[in-house]
């Protein structure tokens, strides 16, 4: 089965990634409805800019949610009310980009390592992300949970498990999984084996959340990418990187051959 690659998109580098994008027949995810300044006021035109620019890509699209200083299920309902409208806008904003996934963070407190805060939390998301499911399938897209924080796989897999809907999925970023993580990789995939549709990847030193170029970091992709191919449902991979170049130099990777003369890169 080919690997379904996508490039990672930012409102800056848009133009460079399209070209690579159509250079190679990819697909693209977009972090440009991730900002809260541009949800809060030219989403409208970004959305009509961005229907004429993805009308070439043949790929998959996918798109990231909101995820700054988001909390589904917050204990604070305004809070939450708030995480919940942030979370349906991306969702109409993904019907109408033809988007067939948006990628939403849960954004578990890691730091709070105690029983009584972890039961609740997945309580309260048990209920936040039904109610996001059932209003993703009203409009034909599919959600992914990433793991950002999580320090342990089960933080996610309780939810899913529990929510139990076909429009509820999981997003694994492999390189916030070895960072934030002290349990082992096989776990991760073991445990969120039912549900992973979609990957983030990238390298990092092992120390901070820096999205580098597969040769550039402690991670071995030669060595994971294998493994994500052996999951059953053989996930969608984002290279979540913050320039061309590093996204080019992964692309070998896929068994894709980069060009003599390749895409000017940011």
């Amino acid at each position: 089965m080919n690997d379904r690659v996508l490039l990672s998109a930012s409102p800056g580098n848009i133009s460079d990634v399209l070209e690579v994008v159509s250079e190679y027949q990819l697909g693209i995810e977009l972090m440009a409805f991730a900002m809260p300044d541009l949800l809060d006021t030219y989403w409208h035109e970004k959305v009509e800019e961005y229907q004429r620019l993805l009308a070439p890509v043949r790929g998959m699209i996918t798109l990231h949610g909101p995820f700054f200083d988001m909390a589904p299920g917050s204990l604070d309902k305004r809070i939450n009310a708030l995480t919940m409208e942030r979370y349906q806008h991306a969702l109409r904003i993904a019907a109408e980009l033809n988007a067939s996934v948006v990628v939403f963070h849960a954004n578990f407190i890691a730091s709070l390592r105690n029983e009584e805060y972890r039961t609740g939390w997945t309580r309260r998301n048990i209920e936040f992300f039904r109610d996001i499911a059932d209003y993703a399938a009203e409009r034909g897209v599919m959600v992914a949970m990433e793991n950002m924080w999580e320090f342990d796989p089960e933080i996610l897999g309780d939810v899913l498990s529990a929510v139990d809907h076909p429009h509820l999925r999981a997003c694994l970023d492999v390189g916030h999984a070895h960072l934030f993580s002290d349990v082992p990789f096989e776990t991760w995939l073991a445990t969120l084996e039912p549900w992973i549709i979609h990957t983030h990847l990238n390298n990092n030193d092992g120390l901070l959340d820096i999205h580098r170029a597969f040769p550039d970091g402690i991670l071995d992709y030669g060595r994971l990418l294998p493994r994500l191919r052996a999951l059953p449902n053989h996930p969608s991979m984002t290279l979540e990187m913050d320039n061309t170049g590093d996204m080019l130099a992964s692309l070998p990777f896929f068994g894709i051959e980069i060009h003599e003369t390749p895409t000017p890169v940011t």
